[in-house]
């Protein structure tokens, strides 16, 4: 189970990264970019950067939690990843691959939900 620190510690490499890597692709590859390529980077930027501000809350909201923090960064990896890797030229079949991250990251939120609902606040295995 990732403790509350190890939560705010990926959740900020995640959402610091996104950062980084929004500005790169705006100023360093933006002229390189199709407006498709460019698409699929801003949008692995955006469900990065989202989902590492939510290992931030998980993280601070001190909720021991199991399976939401690591489907929801695993998802956020395997989503984003992809869409980084076929906007700098990576073969298109890996726009099939990214359907698994997005799987990935509603599996968090589900776990997520489901933990709320089930221990109210408690202390959860979600």
């Amino acid at each position: 189970m990732p403790g509350p620190n190890r939560l705010l510690a990926v959740g900020a490499a995640l959402a610091g990264a996104a950062v980084a890597l929004g500005a790169f692709g705006a100023h360093a590859l933006r002229g390189m970019f199709s407006s498709e390529q460019f698409g699929w980077w801003q949008t692995g930027v955006q469900y990065q950067m989202w989902h590492g501000l939510a290992l931030v809350a998980l993280g601070a909201a001190r909720t021991p939690l199991r399976w939401s923090p690591r489907l929801l960064g695993a998802g956020a990896l395997v989503f984003a990843g992809t869409l980084y890797a076929m906007a700098l030229g990576g073969p298109r079949w890996l726009g099939a691959v990214t359907p698994v991250g997005g799987a990935l990251m509603i599996a968090g939120w589900i776990c997520l939900f489901l933990s709320a609902l089930r221990n109210h606040g408690s202390g959860a295995s979600g």
